[in-house]
């Protein structure tokens, strides 16, 4: 299953999220899911679109997909019985061209063992994905299962388009009360398995990124014609909040990898720069699962570093 995506060309992908109707089947729905998020297990998918049934129908669903050879599946690696599930290159060529999944390169992995070694961090960002859902849902907020885009891809100044900003995700997100907003975030999530240098260094790239603007061959323009060209202007109205999101060791271990987090957003200028304009900030995912995505749990990574919500970052 690949883990590399191409950059989004229609800026409306992002401005407005396509989501399937009510009288879409829920094997369609489905199988956009795992188009979408790639590998997803059994419970996340039933949480994600059947919360209200029993796990039994949904499972009967998946049977009947797995039957029709449009998907397949891979145990979890450290358990025994949970099933993750993913499109075979049969299902890739149904969902082709599907308009919710406009501008999405969807591949299948090349075998379930494929899958299984893809699968921590996938999972991971599922389960990020799916407490932003839980509490949206319970907010009354405007949030579906395909209002996160997983590994979208951006390229950086300098490069000759070969080094790219691969965010984990980008996430749609509409709070309804007390008045409506909307909110657009890149996502990062981060299971340790990195060095706590190499994770901060992305937020440089986000700074890049930020600040890139493309020059035209042969044209050096005016200040105001380079802020009008700003790559990001592309494909977002307002450059998005930055979000990490962190799990898989021990609670000292992840507060410290937020410490590097906030020393690098301190102590370089180019994401010193970024956090003036753009909200950034951390978060232990076992705290959004078990307080809520909205909780007060998110750490500021500039400024005096009190926990909030992610919404007042």
């Amino acid at each position: 299953m690949s883990t590399t995506t191409q950059g989004f060309e229609n800026a409306e992908l992002f401005d407005v999220p396509v989501q399937p109707t009510a009288a879409e089947s829920i094997d369609h729905r489905v199988l956009a899911l795992l188009a979408q998020h790639r590998l997803v297990t059994t419970p996340q998918i039933h949480e994600m679109l059947r919360p209200d049934k029993t796990r039994q129908r949904t499972g009967r669903v998946l049977n009947q997909l797995q039957e029709d050879q449009l998907i397949a599946f891979t145990v979890v690696p450290g358990s025994a019985q949970v099933k993750a599930w993913f499109l075979t290159a049969r299902g890739v060529r149904v969902t082709a061209g599907w308009p919710e999944l406009r501008g999405l390169t969807v591949l299948a992995p090349e075998s379930g063992t494929d899958a299984s070694l893809r699968s921590a961090h996938t999972l991971a960002a599922v389960r990020t994905h799916l407490a932003f859902l839980t509490d949206a849902r319970a907010r009354g907020d405007e949030y579906g299962p395909l209002d996160w885009v997983p590994e979208v891809a951006h390229r950086l100044p300098d490069t000759g388009g070969e080094d790219k900003l691969i965010a984990d995700a980008v996430m749609h997100y509409t709070v309804s009360s007390p008045r409506r907003l909307q909110y657009r975030a890149f996502v990062e999530v981060d299971r340790a398995t990195m060095s706590s240098e190499r994770l901060a260094r992305k937020l440089i790239s986000y700074a890049r990124f930020h600040d890139y603007v493309p020059q035209q061959p042969g044209r050096r323009g005016t200040v105001a014609d380079q802020a009008a060209m700003l790559a990001w202007h592309r494909f977002y109205p307002r450059f998005p909040r930055v979000l990490f999101v962190l799990t898989n060791a021990s609670p000292i271990t992840l507060e410290h990898r937020i410490e590097d987090l906030r020393a690098m957003t301190a102590g370089h200028h180019l994401v010193a720069r970024l956090a003036k304009k753009v909200p950034l900030g951390a978060a232990v995912l076992e705290d959004l699962e078990e307080h809520g995505a909205s909780a007060p749990v998110w750490t500021p990574l500039s400024g005096p570093g009190d926990r909030c919500t992610w919404t007042e970052l």
